[in-house]
């Protein structure tokens, strides 16, 4: 007995060993990857260059310490508005950041952040994850060798900063607002100069006067930025961004030279901080909010009604303006329209109708 005993403890052994030693060379063969990932972010930003590095920790645990990404702050590697070249040319292997500061290189990248009175986050994540929207975004960014994904929402934000009172559209002309994307072009019709800056150089020129009025986030990075310091009226609602999507990009010729799984980590990865981000601004905008008003003495105005309805009237205008002059920004702009009209339907008897019964 004991010697057959020995002889099972012996096969056994010896069955361990092949097992290990054939596995041990497929282990030792898994290849590392090191990148680099550059966002348009400033350095400690909360939110947003938090939830990128959440991200990079993600990935590194999930692949056993086999895909490290290192992460830079904008301007710490390249500037804030390079990161889409940079990756584009393989520079660095990702970035994060907003896909509407690429119109001038990709007019209809600005549907993958927000439209103007178009759709909020829920129906964002809607139309990218099953609306084909995300389809028609890796198109469009395949030829800049590109593959995007969503990483990132900050809700519905608000109308802006200002150093005047807004009462007509009359006030808005002649402004000089900081505001990205379709915004933008709706302020230009409305008769105001929209100037591009990234987020680091926001207060100085406000507090500067460089600028008259400045769109950002909403009220926890606002009140964190030092807005208020510069200017008193704090406008809502954000038109201009009811539910802007924050992107991550990745060189597409280092995705493709991933293994599969590790393919399927960074999009598990990213969906995971596109949901944290949208989360964290919900539990802590109206806390932010009320230290504004309370402590710093923010005067929070809604815009009125004779203002929304004419930035409504002249967002569709530019729109429309936008689609004749790019054949791409066109068909992006008819599926999204089609979406944002069906995702409208349900709302109405979904989300707008809960909201309206609340005030029952």
């Amino acid at each position: 007995m004991k010697r057959r005993d020995f002889i099972k403890k012996a096969a056994g052994g010896a069955l361990l060993a092949a097992g290990t030693a054939g596995a041990a060379p497929a282990i030792a063969a898994r290849k590392r990857f090191n990148w680099k990932l550059v966002t348009t972010w400033p350095p400690n930003f909360p939110i947003f260059q938090e939830g990128v590095e959440k991200f990079a920790r993600d990935l590194e645990l999930m692949s056993d310490r086999r895909l490290r990404i290192s992460v830079y702050a904008g301007g710490e590697l390249v500037p804030p508005l390079q990161t889409f070249d940079a990756v584009s040319q393989g520079t660095v292997q990702m970035g994060h950041g907003a896909a509407y500061y690429w119109a001038g290189k990709v007019p209809a990248a600005q549907f993958f952040t927000a439209v103007p009175f178009g759709m909020n986050a829920q129906g964002m994540n809607a139309w990218l994850y099953d609306g084909a929207g995300l389809k028609l975004w890796r198109d469009i960014y395949r030829p800049f060798n590109l593959m995007p994904f969503p990483m990132g929402n900050t809700g519905v934000q608000m109308g802006g900063w200002f150093r005047k009172q807004i009462n007509t559209m009359d006030d808005l002309k002649g402004l000089k607002m900081r505001i990205p994307g379709l915004g933008g072009k709706v302020m230009a019709k409305a008769g105001a100069n929209p100037v591009l800056l990234p987020g680091g150089e926001i207060y100085t020129a406000l507090e500067r006067g460089t600028i008259d009025a400045t769109e950002w986030v909403g009220p926890y990075h606002d009140e964190r930025l030092g807005l208020y310091r510069a200017a008193k009226y704090y406008y809502y609602p954000g038109w201009q961004e009811p539910g802007p999507v924050l992107e991550l990009t990745c060189n597409l010729k280092a995705w493709n030279e991933l293994p599969e799984d590790y393919q399927i980590m960074i999009e598990t990865a990213a969906a995971a901080a596109n949901a944290w981000m949208l989360a964290e601004f919900e539990a802590k905008n109206l806390r932010a909010l009320q230290e504004l008003k309370n402590k710093h003495k923010v005067q929070v105005l809604e815009f009125p009604p004779e203002v929304i309805r004419a930035l409504k009237r002249l967002a569709g205008e530019a729109l429309e303006d936008e689609a004749k002059k790019d054949q791409q920004f066109r068909q992006v702009y008819q599926a999204y329209k089609a979406f944002s009209q069906s995702n409208g339907a349900w709302n109405d008897i979904s989300e707008s109708a809960y909201a309206r019964a609340l005030k029952l």
